[in-house]
């Protein structure tokens, strides 16, 4: 299985390009002049951004001579644009998130999609490629920020029903609209 791999990147964000409710997401690792870009849903930047959250969390609240921060160090906030041009090297299909005690990192892995329940592929198939990021808890406390702040900055919710707000119009079924 090929393992594209990043210890300690100079950047890890989560990032879309595109109008709200017409973008695409992306998780962009860098270190130097290597730049990976992943595809993936906004509900997975979010599931990622929530279980990082608690993961540092619980770090923090087993206490030890782990260094987490609270919230992300001011010179680790990234608030730019994904690196351009944003080449998708793969969409994600699992993801998966560990803890690394002896070294104190956040091992974050995103798995290549996989063609449904397939039993001809499985997890050693040589053709799936693994984006495997390993960030420290400052990092990860950033990324999470980031990856909160994507996912908001979309389309505003109806003030009745909750759903988004499309550009070209709004059937609200709390006004004898429908879905449909």
């Amino acid at each position: 299985m090929p393992v594209i791999s990043y210890d300690l990147p100079e950047r890890f964000v989560a990032g879309s390009v595109g109008r709200p409710g017409d973008r695409a997401f992306y998780l962009q690792a860098r270190s130097g002049r290597r730049v990976t870009s992943v595809g993936l849903e906004k509900f997975q930047v979010t599931l990622l951004a929530e279980r990082l959250e608690e993961l540092l969390d619980e770090v923090l609240r087993r206490g030890g001579d782990v260094p987490v921060p609270a919230v992300a160090p001011s010179e680790l906030r990234d608030d730019g644009p994904l690196d351009q041009p944003v080449e998708e090297e793969f969409r994600v299909g699992t993801m998966a998130l560990a803890w690394d005690p002896e070294e104190h990192r956040v091992v974050i892995e995103a798995q290549e999609v996989t063609e449904g329940d397939d039993p001809e592929v499985g997890e050693d198939d040589p053709a799936i490629v693994v984006l495997r990021v390993r960030i420290s808890p400052a990092q990860a406390r950033a990324f999470t920020e980031r990856a909160l702040k994507v996912v908001a900055a979309g389309r505003p919710p109806c003030p009745l029903c909750g759903l988004p707000l499309d550009a070209e119009g709004h059937v609200c079924p709390r006004q004898n609209g429908y879905l449909g």
